[in-house]
């Protein structure tokens, strides 16, 4: 769950992180009246959509006085914004949040993730922050220095400040920004975060830092233990498909294909998209069934296919284990099946845990289903049905 600019900085601040003063607004004349109790010239009136590169995109405009505040917001709220790193036809911005501009010494890049190849995290590093620093990276125009951090122990003092000595921060600012990474790593594991950056970590005259922009990314998987923060994503803002089948317990992603794929198990899911794809198909979509889906669910996730028009048949590829068994799977095809009344060639791969009972339930729905011996068979079949012909 990818929160917005203002509700990181909000999370964040119980973890040490001071931000530039502000405010978010819903309306051109909340911005103006926030613009008025900061008392500040310039502010910064700044779009609030889960992206990056605003500024390239115009969704960061500087202010000075009230009443520019207003302009600038009347001018961003409700707008379709699109950057590099939006998805689809963009976000429409339906807030913005209004800031004191800070007179920066020196800005630079600091990002906190996981590393998968030490069973740790990584701090990210770069003395110039800011707007194009992924281009700047990948152009080999900016080196960013990297050090592992432990999930057990508190990461060396020493090794903090030489890392921050790398990108530029030194002396009191060294201090400070030291204190502040050891509160993002305890924020990242107790909120179980999977991303926070700030670009740019701003160093002021007095060595004081502000956090000019903060992204932060919660695991989705994890919010069971923090329903708290379910409460911060904004749900006009979601992909409305995919919001809904992560409450029926599913792992959805829509792509851009007619092949509607369902297996139960990530691995086996994206081994069956590989296959599709080899075949010469183009999946719909991948989805994940969770152990923890009961047939309604499941009911749910298929008729989010069914529901598809540019669906034109459906791949199940099911392995049923000891926490999800292959009738269950099978009464939710034939549940959504009997909601909808679309009909569409289906084909099936059923192995492991009541497979036989799987298919007499789909025989008593009357689920009419092409039944293949193997994963590969079954992905050539539904790509033969797809592409016109026959299985």
């Amino acid at each position: 769950m990818r929160l917005h600019e203002f509700q990181a900085k909000r999370l964040l601040a119980d973890y040490g992180l001071v931000a530039p003063r502000g405010a978010v607004a819903l309306t051109a004349d909340e911005a103006e009246a926030v613009a008025r109790d900061l008392g500040a010239s310039p502010v910064y009136v700044k779009a609030q959509i889960h992206a990056g590169e605003r500024l390239k995109a115009g969704g960061v405009r500087m202010a000075h006085g009230p009443s520019m505040a207003r302009a600038a917001a009347a001018d961003l709220l409700g707008q379709r914004m699109t950057t590099a790193q939006t998805e689809g036809e963009g976000e429409t911005v339906r807030r913005v949040l209004v800031e004191e501009g800070v007179a920066a010494l020196k800005a630079v890049y600091l990002a906190l993730l996981v590393d998968p190849s030490a069973d740790g995290l990584v701090l990210l590093g770069a003395p110039d922050g800011g707007e194009g620093i992924e281009e700047r990276v990948r152009e080999g125009k900016l080196q960013r220095e990297k050090l592992r951090l432990s999930v057990a122990t508190e990461p060396d003092p020493g090794e903090l400040s030489g890392f921050l000595a790398r990108v530029g921060v030194e002396g009191a600012a060294n201090e400070a920004a030291s204190a502040l990474i050891r509160g993002l790593r305890r924020a990242f594991i107790e909120l179980d975060a999977s991303l926070i950056e700030i670009n740019p970590l701003a160093v002021l005259a007095d060595g004081a830092i502000k956090a000019l922009d903060v992204k932060m990314t919660l695991d989705d998987n994890a919010l069971f233990r923090h329903p708290e923060l379910a409460s911060l994503r904004h749900e006009e803002e979601v992909d409305r498909v995919k919001l809904s089948a992560h409450r029926d317990q599913l792992n959805f992603v829509q792509l851009d294909g007619d092949i509607g794929l369902v297996s139960n198990g990530a691995g086996l899911g994206l081994a069956t998209l590989d296959m599709v794809a080899k075949a010469g198909g183009r999946p719909a979509n991948f989805m994940d069934i969770r152990t923890t889906a009961r047939s309604l669910d499941i009911a749910h996730g298929f008729s989010l296919l069914l529901d598809n028009p540019r669906i034109r048949t459906l791949l199940i590829n099911v392995h049923g284990g000891g926490m999800q068994s292959c009738d269950t799977i099978a009464e939710g095809l034939g549940v959504a099946l009997r909601r909808s009344g679309r009909k569409l060639p289906i084909v099936i791969r059923l192995a492991g845990q009541n497979a036989d009972f799987a298919r007499s339930r789909l025989a008593n729905f009357g689920c009419a289903v092409i039944e293949a011996p193997d994963m590969g068979t079954a992905a050539q079949q539904a790509v033969a049905i797809a592409a016109g012909g026959t299985a």
